[in-house]
């Protein structure tokens, strides 16, 4: 079994995979071996896949999504390390509902804005919506990255690898200014946000404490609304003032137009619109 592991991770290390993604698929195929509860691999057919598929769904009663991301890691061992052939139209994905992600009035934002005094804190707030950048874009951020002469940031291997550049709001280089003449970061790494003596970069749950400590403050409901929501407001208000959306898709780092144009879903379209029936007869 350890052969089979070793392979897995071979196999993701050729293809470039992220750590996240590295630890998803390798979480995913110990749960569907224990699953299995000791059947070789070798005799299992694409009957086992749909039945951890229903166990998933009726025992676990996990979300579409999520059951979805553990048979890619399974779906992965098979295709991949094990190099065989599934039919799959006999394991197909679930049915994803299409929700519209959650986001912040332009007034809630300036009251998150306005509560969060630690300048560090504010700074960070500052990028996720003032740049569209994501928390592990944030957290890898150096100080070699702001471009104030240009006001641009520079975002080097953000999701899928790929470097970019987005925009530096006034706001947010103010903010970083005060941040940095009060704390001055050393970081070996460079990092304009460096975390602990135990890790070297700022941890995933004190970026999301941040925002949640605001949204309390301002007394804001969560409401699934999270980190990740800064970004999507970022794009939702560029296109409500007028950007288009291959600027959007080319500052948020999107692969397809298709992902920018949720956008188009959120963006306020009835702005200056008047309805038929108030231009009828009925008064």
């Amino acid at each position: 079994m350890q052969d089979i592991f070793s392979k897995l991770e071979e196999d993701m290390q050729l293809r470039g995979f992220s750590d996240r993604t590295h630890k998803s698929y390798m979480a995913n195929v110990r749960h569907y071996l224990a699953f299995l509860k000791g059947t070789a691999l070798e005799k299992t057919t694409e009957s086992d896949l749909r039945r951890y598929s229903m166990h998933l769904l009726d025992k676990n009663k996990l979300a579409p999504r999520t059951i979805n991301t553990y048979m890619c890691g399974v779906i992965f061992l098979y295709e991949v390390t094990l190099d065989r052939q599934l039919n799959r139209k006999q394991i197909p994905p679930l049915k994803v509902p299409k929700k519209l992600p959650k986001i912040f009035t332009r007034g809630e934002l300036d009251k998150i804005m306005e509560v969060t005094e630690n300048l560090k804190y504010r700074a960070i707030i500052s990028l996720g919506y003032g740049s569209g950048l994501r928390m592990s874009e944030v957290r890898n951020l150096k100080v070699s990255d702001i471009d104030s002469e240009n006001m641009r940031l520079f975002v080097e291997e953000g999701k899928g690898r790929k470097d970019r550049y987005t925009i530096l709001s006034k706001t947010s280089l103010h903010c970083l200014r005060e941040y940095w003449r009060v704390y001055r970061p050393n970081s070996p790494q460079g990092l304009l946000f460096p975390g602990g003596s135990q890790n070297p970069i700022m941890s995933i749950n004190l970026c999301r404490a941040i925002l949640e400590k605001a949204m309390r403050k301002a007394e804001i409901e969560p409401l699934g609304r999270n980190f990740h929501t800064l970004r999507n407001c970022f794009g939702t208000y560029l296109l409500e003032d007028g950007c288009d959306l291959m600027t959007i898709k080319c500052l948020m780092g999107h692969n397809s137009i298709s992902t920018t144009q949720v956008y188009l879903r959120l963006a306020n379209a009835s702005q200056g619109v008047i309805s038929p029936i108030d231009k009828g007869v009925i008064t």
